[in-house]
């Protein structure tokens, strides 16, 4: 016989069940609100394949000496430097009728990383701003990794303003977002001037989204595919890094060029330096005369 349920038992158990949700609803409102101002956005994606050899081997000598890099923190290293010499590309738009674009003078990083548990119930993914990561060097960036990714969440930068969202009614709470955001200023706080998300623990190749910025950067995972090194084919880690720009704030030739930078200094990563980098800017300038069919670019597509 199936059990029966006691009196009461059902009726408590739909009324847990509609507090889960009300709590996972309100959890998820500044991302409605967020999305709901989004929408003027004009996003275009881009993709490149990274050879992160360089990366790789850095990661494995700070390991064998008891430091630990998580592939993340070698993106947000890059983004900071190539976005404070692409200051066309570390910007925002303002103005309705009249529409301008802004620069600002640092680069901030909002960064969303999933934290590898549950809250509530539900996957836990954190976002939070970092700010200066044109000023840190890798090791100060992966503290704030660290801290984010490891840290209480009610302790996380922003957590009380994104409570405060939660609490107020609907249509309050998007006025609310809507009046934060339009302070560049603040805009850069809350948004950061450059987005940065990772789902490289997953099997995911290749993914976009548009973080509120100019630039938003995405990593999934690095794969081992072959690769051309001169003339020969060798198997290399590769991850596809995707950037999407807002066509409102950047033209795509200049979007390319953030994302080609993007390629060189992260290939550029060399494990004998402590950093991981000797010269930690690299200028649009220095690019090579030529820069088509670069060794390292994959030569067959991933499975």
């Amino acid at each position: 016989m199936t059990p029966q349920a006691a009196p009461g038992q059902a009726g408590t158990g739909r009324a847990t069940t509609r507090q889960d949700t009300a709590r996972a609803d309100r959890a998820r409102r500044h991302t409605r609100y967020f999305l709901r101002w989004a929408r003027a956005a004009a996003p275009v994606h881009l993709g490149a394949d990274i050879d992160m050899t360089g990366v790789q081997a850095h990661r494995a000598a700070a390991r064998a000496e008891g430091r630990r890099y998580s592939v993340v923190s070698y993106l947000l290293y890059a983004a900071g430097r190539v976005l404070a010499d692409h200051p066309e590309a570390n910007a925002t738009t303002a103005g309705g009728i009249v529409p301008r674009t802004l620069r600002y003078e640092r680069v901030h990083a909002k960064l969303a990383i999933d934290s590898g548990s549950a809250d509530e119930g539900r996957r836990a993914v954190r976002v939070a701003v970092l700010p200066d990561v044109d000023r840190l060097d890798l090791a100060g960036i992966q503290q704030l990794v660290d801290r984010y990714r490891n840290g209480a969440a009610e302790d996380l930068p922003g957590a009380e303003g994104v409570r405060r969202l939660g609490r107020l009614p609907p249509p309050l709470g998007h006025l609310a977002f809507r009046t934060a955001v339009s302070s560049r200023a603040r805009r850069a706080e809350l948004l950061g001037t450059v987005a940065v998300s990772s789902l490289g623990h997953r099997r995911v190749d290749t993914f976009h989204s548009y973080g509120g910025t100019a630039v938003t950067l995405t990593a999934g995972r690095i794969a081992e595919v072959p690769v051309a090194r001169a003339t020969r084919v060798a198997v290399a880690p590769v991850l596809r890094l995707g950037l999407t720009f807002d066509h409102r704030v950047l033209d795509g030739a200049a979007a390319a060029d953030v994302l080609d930078d993007l390629a060189l200094l992260l290939e550029a990563c060399d494990a004998a330096l402590p950093g991981g980098w000797d010269a930690p800017q690299r200028r649009s300038g220095d690019r090579p005369a030529h820069q088509g069919d670069q060794s390292g670019r994959p030569v067959a597509p991933r499975g």
